[in-house]
């Protein structure tokens, strides 16, 4: 080999290198990913910290009623989801005071006295019939949306606010009875409240 291939082999073993510098700048790529990891949890603590002022700011609800014991005979019954609460007309405007902005699995069941309301994992309430203003289907209600007529929704007062409170049967079919039960009620006791 002549000296000048010697040379010319030697510069370009060197563009090589030069081309074929580090890619992965393991310094850089660390940092970034830990910045990554802080900017999550700071957007998830600001979540929280807006779940718990919204809390704060309902804290006028009163504490939600329980059931009382030797409820009558059920008129309806049902196993479902409970999506959550809002004030009644703003499906957007959750309330998540006392556990009623906590999706669950649900048990519903309807009897004279009013709406009993177990929901394993979550808070249980009552709503008593007296306090029962009406039931619709909709399509949605804060943070979920199904097809028209999916979701069944009761309004009811809690101290001075009116509630809906969104609920899925895992059978959509029975949606219908409940409504037409709930609105009974209501007519029932409005009317009966008028008479006195």
């Amino acid at each position: 080999m002549t000296p000048a291939v010697i040379q010319l082999a030697a510069e370009a073993a060197e563009a090589a290198e030069r081309r074929s510098a580090e890619v992965t700048d393991w310094g850089a790529r660390i940092a970034w990913v830990i910045g990554l990891l802080v900017f999550i949890a700071f957007v998830y603590w600001l979540m929280r910290q807006g779940w718990k002022w919204r809390g704060a700011l309902q804290g006028d609800l009163p504490e939600l009623p329980v059931a009382p014991d030797g409820l009558p005979e059920h008129r309806l019954a049902l196993t479902g989801r409970y999506h959550g609460s809002t004030t009644a007309g703003q499906w957007l405007d959750r309330i998540v005071a006392h556990g009623l902005g906590v999706r669950s699995r649900v048990e519903l069941t309807l009897t004279d006295a009013g709406l009993d309301v177990v929901r394993p994992g979550a808070g249980d309430f009552f709503v008593p019939a007296a306090q029962l203003r009406g039931a619709r289907l909709d399509k949605g209600i804060a943070g979920k949306v199904l097809t028209e007529g999916g979701l069944l929704v009761v309004t009811w007062a809690h101290g001075d606010k009116l509630l809906d409170s969104g609920f899925r049967s895992d059978r959509a079919a029975e949606h219908a009875a409940w409504v037409e039960a709930i609105n009974s009620m209501n007519t029932t006791i409005t009317t009966e409240g008028a008479a006195r």
